[in-house]
């Protein structure tokens, strides 16, 4: 009974932050930093350095979770979602909102790695379809966000939204504080931070799921946002009408959110091998698919085709991790996955950029959706790594029963 609440507090309160927090993105914050004079190289640096945050301080943030709990991580991540939005009504200039929106980034830099791990940690049985459910909540503000602040945007200016954001997160409080806490060593048993950090990082480099799972996770983000960024261009180039760039994200994401429970209980019932492999394989073939702008009925396949695909490898990443690596150095695993995700989310459409210069669009994506087809083929044949934890995590927990003992 406690982890069923601890699973619906968690998730109810990550959707609160995570709509709100979406509100602030998109299409808000665009429309703030043009009307600030951001020009265009300046407006993509503002919309994508809460990321960068994110990239830089998860790991370590999934470190300190460990060390500390849980639960003082996530009430301070929620004070940050909660208070950053009212400092906008401060901002006169550019530089300004790029500063805001880099510290704005330490509430998902929190969020991201210190719920991924509570969830995980709630039981072992499950974790993928745990995982999946807990990520519709997740994805359900990718649309609810835009949606409402669009709406908002009708009759609020630019300042009064954020303010309304920062209302509207402060609710996320209520199941906050009534979350079950975590089991922490207790003080006199814990090792030095910085020795618990470097020993952290190492078991994360020596553990091949983590590179393997943010590795397959950057290079899903590297297509989805490649997809993002220049698809709508590309529709506008053929003479199509933006409105069918606009169904495929939407196709995509519901596909996306009604895959999710059901490949994270294939996940745990068969394995992840097979679901990741069969996922990258269907993401590798949409984006292929996709150059062939010849019908609306081409586009939707792929689109179905794009969100399945990360139905069935984003929990089963997850669910990789948290079965192989350490529960005590589980917040810096999810970290360092975080991170290796946001960095294809950063590096996603600056690589296809330079790449379109190159080649034309077609070209870049089929040579994308095929580097896909490879990696899935790749991992099909990998050494079978789920449920064995590496030995710097064995090694690791060996030790701190052996300081308990003493």
């Amino acid at each position: 009974m406690i982890q069923s609440k601890g699973f619906l507090y968690l998730t109810s309160a990550d959707f609160i932050v995570r709509s709100a927090y979406q509100m602030g993105k998109t299409p808000l914050l665009p429309l703030y930093a043009a009307s600030l004079g951001a020009g265009d190289v300046l407006l993509g640096f503002i919309v994508s350095v809460s990321t960068l945050t994110g990239m830089i301080l998860k790991p370590f943030i999934g470190i300190l979770s460990d060390r500390w709990g849980k639960h003082a991580w996530l009430i301070l991540g929620t004070a940050l979602f909660t208070g950053m939005p009212f400092l906008y009504k401060f901002v006169n200039t550019p530089d300004q909102l790029f500063a805001l929106r880099m510290a704005h980034g330490l509430a998902t830099a929190i969020y991201g790695p210190v719920t991924l791990a509570y969830i995980a940690t709630l039981s072992e049985n499950r974790r993928a379809e745990r995982l999946a459910w807990f990520n519709i909540a997740r994805n359900l503000g990718y649309v609810v966000g835009p949606i409402a602040a669009g709406w908002m945007l009708l009759t609020m200016d630019h300042v009064a939204v954020f303010t309304s954001i920062g209302i509207i997160s402060s609710v996320a409080f209520v199941p906050v504080l009534m979350l079950p806490h975590t089991a922490t060593t207790p003080h006199r048993q814990q090792k030095s931070l910085f020795r618990q950090a470097s020993e952290a990082l190492r078991a994360g480099a020596r553990t091949p799921a983590i590179w393997l799972a943010g590795g397959l996770d950057a290079n899903i983000n590297i297509a989805l946002y490649a997809t993002k960024a220049f698809l709508p261009l590309y529709a506008l180039s053929n003479g199509t009408s933006v409105a069918l760039a606009g169904a495929f994200f939407a196709v995509q994401e519901m596909v996306h959110i009604c895959t999710n429970p059901l490949a994270g209980r294939i996940t745990d019932r068969a394995n992840h091998k097979l679901t990741i492999t069969v996922g990258m394989g269907l993401l590798g073939t949409a984006m292929i698919t996709l150059t062939s702008w010849g019908s609306g009925l081409t586009v939707m396949i792929s689109a179905i085709l794009m969100g399945t695909a990360q139905g069935l490898v984003f929990p089963s990443t997850l669910a990789l991790v948290a079965n192989t690596v350490s529960e005590r150095q589980l917040g810096a695993g999810m970290g360092l996955v975080g991170a290796l995700k946001n960095a294809g989310k950063v590096g996603g459409p600056v690589m296809t950029g330079i790449l379109i210069t190159w080649l034309d669009f077609t070209y870049t994506f089929r040579s994308i959706g095929t580097i896909l087809l490879v990696i899935s083929g790749a991992f099909w044949i990998l050494p079978h790594l789920i449920g064995k934890r590496n030995s710097a995590a064995n090694h690791l927990e060996d030790s701190h029963r052996l300081d308990k003992s003493r």
